[in-house]
Parts: structure tokens; C-alpha cells; sequence
């Protein structure tokens, strides 16, 4: 079983999901790909040195467990959710049974998803990253282990229809780009002023004909329709990427294969059929 973690990169958390560790062979194969010398070593491993100890395996220097959206202290250090802002997040009392616990996560990640919240200020990623949190706190569970028991793998298994846009920076042209999605749709892409490249501000664009003519139109095919928590996943897998002045080819592997998994699994997904409502209770059976 491979353990996943977070380790400081450039002063910044690259926090990495519980995907690879369900699915070590990409990891391998990627790093076997760029490190043809010594296959056990690669540009990200040269960076972090003794960190990454097998190729398959990422280690944390303070923290085993797969943080998301810690909160900070004033000194900007990561400090965990204390017990009693978990419950008021989970809106239950202390003295709640397990069952009650795990009903009320999944009642405030429905509460909070993106198809309920129809807004473009990110609070619904920033709310679910708290739930999953709070819920990590109480429960003692960890991230990895709430997404397979809870979540599933969003990769395997797409918690619902694909209508998340998702930009892979790697591959954008930028402003140079002869169908430019900001100007095909400039409601739902803009560019990003460190790297030129476009990205998605907003979400919930799923029937809109403007968003659907961007995707089309893009020459490196390099937008994607995506479910809420593949497009979570990816965007700080693309973080890790953009964030460093070092080769990342590993990773961009990596996004590249989870894009590809990601719109493989969407094509497949089938709404769940309503189970009709069956009742015998005025019902005269001879």
C-alpha cells in the first residue's frame, strides 16, 4: 500500500490525491519514462532528495496524511481544525453517534456542490474542502481513506455528469492562440497573468453554447469537461506543475493520463435510474 502525503515544494504544499495510491504502476511507468538513466530517480526526486525514498512512494518530512485547505496562523504555518469548529462545520453536536457523523458529512458535501451552489466565487470548493476536513477530525479518518470509503475514486467512479470546465495550462497557447476560449467566451476563461495561459474563473456552464464552442475550437485540445472532484484533483496536480521553475514532465504525464481516465470513465457514466415509489399498502391481494 503506497502512503500518500504532502511535502513543502517552493514553500508551498503540493498536495497529491489519494489516486496514485490505488494506481502506483502510472507513477512508475512515468518515472521510468523521463529517468531512462537511472530509473529511479527523476527531476521531482532531485528536488525534494531524500524525500522520495521508492518510485512508487511519497513521503511527508512532517505529515503523513493527505491535507487539504489546512488552515493557517498568523505566521503562515499549517495548524489543524480544531475539534469544535469541526462540529459547528458539520452543523452536529458533540455527544453525535458515528452514523449521525457520516450523515451529516455527506449531507453538507451535497449542500455544497458546485450543481447546488450556482455561484463563481469558489466557495463551493473552499466549503467541501472544510467538510472533508472537519470530517477527517472527527472521524480520525484520513483524506485517502474518506475518498474510498466515502467518495470513491472520482477517476473510477464520476460522482456525477462531467459539466466541470478544466484548462490544462501545460498544453494552453495563450494568447497566441488563433481560437482563444477568453474570446470565444470571455464569461467563462480568462488569462492568468503569471503564466499567459488561459483558465476557467467560473463553473456551471454545462448547456451553455459559447463554453461548448470554446471546447471545440481549442486547436490543442487542451479543455476538458470534467465532474467537480476530478477537476479538484487536476487543478492542484497542475499547481504542482506551474508552480516550479524545474521539469515536471512526470507530472504532466501523470495530468495527461488522469485526463485521458477522466474523459474515458465521463463517456461511460450513466445517471442513476429513479427507483419508482412501490407501495402495498391499499393493496388487496387474493
Amino acid at each position: 500500500m503506497v502512503e500518500m502525503g504532502s511535502f513543502p515544494l517552493c514553500n508551498k504544499a503540493v498536495t497529491l490525491c489519494s489516486y496514485y495510491q490505488t494506481h502506483p504502476s502510472i507513477i512508475q511507468k512515468s518515472y521510468h519514462r523521463n529517468c531512462q538513466t537511472r530509473p529511479f530517480e527523476s527531476s521531482l526526486q532531485r528536488l525534494i532528495h531524500t524525500s522520495i525514498k521508492y518510485p512508487n512512494r511519497f513521503f511527508s518530512d512532517t505529515n503523513n496524511q493527505f491535507r487539504v485547505n489546512s488552515v493557517r496562523d498568523s505566521n503562515g504555518d499549517q495548524t489543524t481544525m480544531s475539534a469544535s469548529s469541526a462540529y459547528q462545520v458539520l452543523d452536529i453536536m458533540p455527544d453525535c453517534t458515528l452514523s449521525e457523523l457520516k450523515a451529516a458529512f455527506r449531507a453538507k458535501v451535497k449542500q455544497f456542490h458546485p450543481d447546488v451552489i450556482k455561484s463563481d466565487d469558489g466557495n463551493s470548493d473552499t466549503m467541501i474542502r472544510r467538510v472533508i476536513e472537519a470530517y477527517e477530525v472527527l472521524s480520525n479518518l484520513s483524506k485517502s481513506e474518506i475518498i474510498e470509503s466515502e467518495c470513491l475514486d472520482p477517476f473510477d467512479a464520476p460522482e456525477c455528469e462531467a459539466f466541470d470546465i478544466f484548462v490544462n495550462e501545460v498544453l494552453c497557447a495563450g494568447k497566441g492562440c488563433p481560437y482563444s476560449c477568453v474570446k470565444t467566451a470571455p464569461h467563462a476563461f480568462t488569462f492568468s497573468s503569471s503564466t499567459g495561459t488561459a483558465y476557467a474563473t467560473s463553473q456551471g456552464h454545462g448547456e451553455d453554447y459559447k463554453v461548448q464552442l470554446a471546447v471545440g475550437q481549442c486547436p490543442r485540445n487542451c479543455i476538458h469537461y470534467v465532474t467537480p472532484s476530478q477537476r479538484i484533483i487536476l487543478q492542484e496536480l497542475l499547481a504542482s506543475i506551474l508552480n516550479v521553475p524545474f521539469d515536471c514532465s512526470a507530472e504532466a504525464d501523470l495530468l495527461y493520463t488522469l485526463i485521458v481516465k477522466a474523459k474515458f470513465e465521463n463517456n461511460r457514466y450513466k445517471k442513476p435510474k429513479k427507483q419508482p415509489n412501490v407501495s402495498t399498502k391499499h393493496v388487496d391481494w387474493y
